[in-house]
């Protein structure tokens, strides 16, 4: 009889501010165990121009000089062995790197697919890219360099030029210097759209932002086979070229 006159005074007055209770520290137990839930990578991003090249984050593999944004070559063992690989015609010499898979082959592993979705690739603003880092002398990281990629097929290659849409945002719409170049004598619209053009942008501090955008078709690329008259795939150049240079 105890019990029985008591629930309903515990119903009452009671459950509502025991429920309040226990949805409070439920929601501040997920505010603290989110930001270790979620796993991180190092990015292109978390590498600052200024930074020696034995302070750099070494959390990337595949280390190779890197060939002006295209397939990598001689594979080197880290940051430190920049010296190995070439100067360009700035004097700086470029090393190729790509992200750690781990973490895409534990979403594979769990079955996670917006984990896979993201950690999947060496990727920016989810466009598949070629990426290197470019030291002086001194060993200093003086320029990052990102090219889109022509030979991921995880994402329709026609959208490369995309990029630089993320590009510019993330640097300010404003302030960007650029020049629409005209198409040389063999290069042609794909459908009714064509892009050559060259951006530039001062940013605060030492930096200068530089970007390339191609979009048409070169010298023997059609939409159509001249023999089949079927659609053609792949046959126009869709590139973005992407440099973040210290100017002193």
């Amino acid at each position: 009889m105890i019990i029985m006159r008591a629930k309903p005074w515990i119903q009452i007055g009671w459950a509502p501010a025991l429920l309040a209770a226990v949805l409070l520290a439920a929601v501040g137990a997920l505010a603290q165990q989110q930001p270790n839930d979620q796993p991180t990578r190092a990015e292109v991003w978390d590498l600052r121009l200024g930074t020696p090249a034995d302070r750099l984050p070494d959390e990337f593999t595949d280390y190779a000089c890197g060939n002006n944004g295209g397939p990598p070559s001689t594979p080197l063992n880290g940051w430190g062995d920049f010296r190995r690989c070439r100067p360009d015609a700035a004097g700086l010499r470029e090393v190729y790197f790509r992200y750690d898979d781990e973490l895409e082959y534990w979403a594979k592993a769990n079955n996670f697919a917006t984990e896979i979705e993201k950690y999947s690739g060496t990727k920016v603003y989810d466009f598949p890219v070629v990426l290197s880092g470019r030291f002086d002398e001194s060993g200093v990281l003086a320029g990052l360099r990102v090219v889109s990629d022509p030979r991921d097929k995880s994402r329709d290659r026609d959208e490369a030029y995309l990029l630089r849409n993320f590009l510019t945002a993330r640097y300010g719409r404003d302030g960007w210097d650029c020049a629409d170049l005209p198409l040389a004598e063999d290069e042609t619209p794909v459908a009714r759209t064509a892009i050559k053009q060259r951006c530039r942008k001062t940013l605060a501090g030492s930096e200068v932002a530089d970007i390339e955008t191609h979009f048409f078709r070169k010298k023997g690329q059609s939409q159509f086979d001249p023999q089949s008259g079927r659609t053609t795939e792949g046959q126009f150049e869709s590139l973005v070229r992407f440099e973040l240079t210290l100017t002193k």
